[in-house]
């Protein structure tokens, strides 16, 4: 009888032995699947706080290129224009000098006394309507008035062949008058700040209206913001310019101006009839960010001192 009631109080243990074990498995197990869910939101944390910090230094990269602003956006450069001198390069003298138009001054100027607004925006429909026909399938447009290119998917077309006919539904005589008019004011004013005797400058190729976006490069052609040098990829070039037709900061940001000098990066805002001009030459190295969102607007007119490199203003066909 007393074995019976010994072994009977041994059962009793035993049992509660047993709870208490499992129990104990219980607390260990959520104590280990606390101690993982506590590691994974560490480590998230690190994560999200790497992110961050590669944002941050991003961002802070983007800014630090940018070592002065030459002018702003919402700046009025009018009536003179505002003019940075710098040294000339040597790329010059690897050409033939036509007195009286090679430069023997060399630097970069900006203006919104050449063009007005009103104008920019006539001029930014006719690009707007010869572009809508076609365009790249990538975030970088071109149409050439004068050899008829125009960006088409990958590649380029004549717009004059390929359309034919409907270029006159398209176009206007009044387009091609403003676009002379203008060309000819660029030229003046480019003539005057660099000490030129404007007859012996001579409109050349390239050049084109550009439209950019943020949409990804789909060929090289749409690369359009590698650092460059206008005398050395094109050969003819002695003064490049550009007039923006779209704002910066209202209709896209990005797609600034870049100077790229040995102490430090300089832009340019653009601004709708603003233009932009400078010598060719290695002197003024240069690149364009990268558009970030909206649609950027603008016309390259290049000029050169070689007669036998000037082109003629575009004409209706």
């Amino acid at each position: 009888m007393a074995l019976l009631r010994m072994r009977t109080a041994l059962g009793a243990n035993a049992t509660e032995i047993e709870k208490k074990i499992k129990r104990g498995n219980a607390l260990r197990q959520g104590s280990a699947w606390r101690g993982s869910r506590g590691l994974a939101a560490l480590l998230l944390l690190v994560v999200v706080c790497v992110c961050a910090a590669a944002v941050w230094l991003y961002v802070t990269s983007l800014d630090s290129e940018i070592t002065e602003t030459l002018v702003r956006q919402g700046e009025l450069v009018s009536p003179r224009p505002r003019v940075y001198s710098v040294p000339c390069s040597e790329d010059y003298e690897n050409y033939k000098r036509y007195p009286g138009c090679t430069p023997q001054k060399c630097g970069r100027a900006v203006t919104d006394a050449v063009v007005t607004r009103e104008e920019s925006q006539v001029l930014k429909r006719l690009a707007e309507r010869g572009l809508a026909l076609a365009g790249s399938d990538g975030g970088a447009s071109i149409l050439d008035l004068h050899s008829g290119a125009l960006s088409m998917g990958k590649q380029f077309v004549n717009i004059y062949r390929y359309f034919g006919d409907q270029i006159g539904e398209v176009f206007t005589q009044e387009d091609f008058q403003l676009y002379r008019n203008v060309r000819e004011r660029i030229q003046a004013v480019i003539a005057e700040t660099f000490g030129l005797d404007p007859t012996l400058l001579y409109l050349t190729k390239p050049t084109f209206f550009s439209r950019i976006n943020g949409t990804i490069a789909k060929t090289q052609h749409d690369e359009y913001w590698h650092p460059h040098i206008d005398k050395v990829t094109y050969g003819s070039f002695d003064y490049t310019s550009l007039l923006y037709l779209s704002d910066y900061g209202s209709d896209f940001t990005g797609g600034r101006f870049i100077f790229m000098d040995e102490n430090g990066n300089r832009t340019v805002e653009p601004r709708a009839g603003r233009v932009s001009f400078f010598s060719s030459g290695t002197e003024n190295l240069h690149r364009v960010e990268k558009v970030e969102w909206g649609t950027r607007f603008a016309i390259t007119v290049s000029f050169t001192c070689d007669p036998a490199h000037g082109i003629s203003d575009p004409a209706m066909p």
